[in-house]
């Protein structure tokens, strides 16, 4: 299994980024990007943080955020974050906009995720729903939500059997989450506000208001998530 590169130089960052370097330059004197280490020669050398800041930043784009809600999201981020926890910020802004699986040969994929990839590695990105086989072998429908953060975890030695069950845990507790988010919201704030006979431009700004609120819930549930998961990790050292 080839592992990523761990330095890249300016011109290889912004080729994995897919952006140019004037563009990383523009992102470094706004803060977006912190300062890269020196190497030999006083070379600037980027790592795993840098490009997962610019996968980030790409996403909140897509969202359709402003520049400076972009520097304001990124300011609220710890200054050591590393490049899993911004895969999981990364896919955690991307659920609550799913994205339309995109079409990529094999040789389209390793170059998007910078590595070559062997048959288990699709396999478990398959397992992780970070990619879904086709009628062709060599094409893939990818979640570019999931794509980035689901490279991180090939190096971890987790059995594909594992992989699936946990993704099986994860999608039926989540379907039963959102059906009681679903009923509750339905049954004591849409349903009494259609009973009070709002008018047409009221009832469209209550669809804009709670359209606003999805981001708020899905960072509600991850945080809850998190939480549990140390507490239950901590009550089982084992």
């Amino acid at each position: 299994m080839n592992e990523a590169p761990t330095r890249l130089t300016v011109d290889e960052l912004a080729a994995r980024a897919g952006v140019t370097v004037r563009t990383l330059r523009f992102y470094a004197t706004k803060g977006l990007l912190p300062p890269p280490e020196l190497g030999p020669r006083r070379v600037g050398l980027y790592g795993p943080e840098h490009l997962g800041r610019l996968e980030l930043i790409e996403e909140l784009q897509r969202q359709g955020l402003t520049l400076a809600a972009i520097e304001r999201y990124l300011a609220q981020l710890p200054a050591d974050i590393n490049s899993l926890d911004l895969a999981i910020h990364r896919a955690l802004v991307a659920s609550w906009t799913p994205e339309s699986a995109e079409e990529a040969t094999r040789e389209q994929l390793e170059r998007r995720t910078g590595r070559t990839l062997s048959d288990a590695d699709l396999d478990n990105l398959a397992a992780m729903g970070a990619l879904h086989r086709t009628a062709d072998p060599d094409v893939f429908k990818i979640e570019p939500g999931l794509l980035p953060l689901g490279v991180q975890v090939l190096d971890v030695p987790i059995p594909l059997e594992t992989l699936v069950a946990a993704r099986a845990v994860v999608r039926l507790h989540s379907q039963a989450t959102a059906h009681d988010l679903h009923r509750l919201f339905r049954e004591t704030v849409w349903k009494p506000y259609r009973e009070s006979s709002p008018a047409p431009e009221e009832l469209e700004r209550m669809k804009a208001l709670t359209d606003r609120i999805q981001p708020m819930v899905v960072q509600a549930l991850v945080t809850a998530f998190q939480r549990s998961l140390a507490e239950e990790l901590a009550a089982r050292p084992e």
